[in-house]
């Protein structure tokens, strides 16, 4: 693929977001006649777009469904737009071909591809990988779910450097030829179901990922997580695996006297010590194996992957240290958009945990989440439109100090009245952040901002 695919064709660009501008701004640059449509209608955010329209880029804002799609060969989707909308399935029964910004991005891009997947650890794991294979490449860049759009990064990056791509189910919803050297599957829970409506298809939409890799490619899969597993079985490409609780696997990245481990063709090659890691939680063990996979196929040496592992300190809005106040610790795990995310911070703790939690809800099975809840809190504060469901389901599991809270502000305040050393107070949300917040990272910065605040 190439540039001359788009240029000369005319693209709409459906939703506005980072994703949507940023794909709109390459194609229009590259000489494709660009249509920008958002269903916001208000006249103040044209001033958003000011530099795209000086590019030439064309605004169709308001209701998209009175537009003309036979003017366009192609229509690209933002993630937060759903392939299975009433103008998307009008569009492909006209023989439009629909695709994701991040198959475009691939279309562009000149450098091999690394593409992580998963319901939890995205973030922390393609950041690791970044910083692992910066080590031996100077021409790496991140991108994709995580910062900045993929189309956006992947401009300038030469054929010799490499694309390390967070990549979500929505966003894999668009794919067509997206094609990663090396991907890696770290693990599937519900999540997304409003969007996907079934765990079958929230899978498959996972299991595109590995869709068009072949003999010669790479896929690092979660050995732990069945689901992840039996994905080896659909697969021509070939199979690393993961795995934190098996030891001496053939073909796997494994914890073994407390080493990470990794066995291929026969061979082993120790890293290092987990207890040498910055990162804390059994959690971020998983993480590092899945980097520590990627990185071994990229070329990058063993004693440069353990030495980012003894640095590398983790990312903004997960299990992030915030301040201690009065020998209390504050930790923002905003990025916990899940029970299952919740879950694995609180099991990074021993205890004496003040958690806020809630949000907006998914509908998600809150057993396992509260029964960990019951055992390592000593109280809970729900905040946002899940409060009342995490609230019964927590009376009903036997949690005894619960609190509502208004607002985010009143649960920091109740968290500071009632934490004593030496306790944790939690923000770990199990729930997006939208009934209250623009995104998780919004929230997270709001409760750093408001912790700040009381020292």
């Amino acid at each position: 693929m190439s540039v001359k695919e788009f240029q000369n064709k005319n693209v709409l660009v459906l939703g506005a977001g980072i994703s949507g501008m940023s794909v709109a701004h390459i194609l229009q640059n590259i000489g494709a006649v660009v249509t920008l449509s958002d269903s916001k209608c208000q006249e103040e955010i044209r001033k958003d777009f000011s530099k795209l329209i000086g590019e030439g880029v064309t605004l169709a804002l308001g209701k998209q469904n009175e537009l003309l799609l036979t003017d366009f060969d192609y229509i690209v989707v933002s993630p937060g737009i759903s392939i299975y909308s009433p103008l998307i399935s009008k569009a492909r029964n006209l023989g439009i071909e629909v695709i994701s910004e991040v198959e475009v991005a691939y279309r562009l891009c000149r450098a091999p591809i690394v593409a992580v997947t998963g319901t939890n650890g995205k973030t922390t794991t393609t950041t690791l990988i970044g910083d692992m294979l910066k080590t031996t490449n100077q021409h790496v860049v991140v991108g994709g779910n995580i910062g900045a759009a993929l189309s956006q990064e992947v401009a300038e990056v030469p054929a010799e450097g490499a694309v390390i791509a967070e990549i979500s189910s929505f966003q894999l919803e668009g794919v067509k030829n997206f094609h990663p050297r090396i991907a890696a599957i770290l693990n599937i829970t519900p999540d997304h179901l409003d969007r996907h409506k079934t765990m079958q298809t929230y899978i498959a939409m996972k299991e595109r990922i590995f869709a068009t890799q072949g003999p010669e490619d790479f896929l690092i899969l979660n050995y732990d997580d069945h689901i992840v597993r039996d994905m080896a079985r659909k697969v021509s490409s070939q199979v690393l695996y993961f795995s934190r609780r098996e030891e001496e696997m053939r073909s796997a990245v494994y914890v073994k006297n407390d080493i990470i481990t990794i066995d291929w063709n026969e061979k082993v090659y120790p890293v290092c010590s987990v207890r040498e890691m910055k990162l804390f939680g059994a959690h971020n063990v998983e993480n590092a194996l899945a980097a520590c996979g990627v990185a071994f196929f990229a070329g990058v040496p063993v004693d440069k992957m353990a030495a980012v592992l003894r640095t590398f300190e983790g990312v903004e809005h997960r299990i992030e240290l915030v301040a201690t106040i009065n020998q209390v610790t504050y930790y923002n795990d905003s990025k916990a958009t899940n029970p299952e995310s919740s879950i694995k911070a609180l099991e990074a703790f021993p205890g004496n945990i003040v958690l806020i939690a809630g949000g907006r809800d998914k509908n998600t099975d809150l057993t396992e989440f509260m029964n960990l809840v019951k055992h390592k809190t000593d109280a809970v504060i729900f905040i946002g439109e899940a409060a009342e469901r995490f609230t019964l389901a927590a009376e009903q599991n036997g949690v005894k100090h619960i609190y509502p809270a208004e607002t985010l502000e009143a649960a920091v305040d109740k968290a500071y009245q009632i934490a004593r050393a030496p306790q944790v107070v939690l923000l770990s949300p199990a729930c997006s952040s939208y009934d209250m917040f623009t995104n998780y990272e919004e929230r997270g910065r709001e409760f750093k901002r408001l912790v700040q605040k009381l020292g």
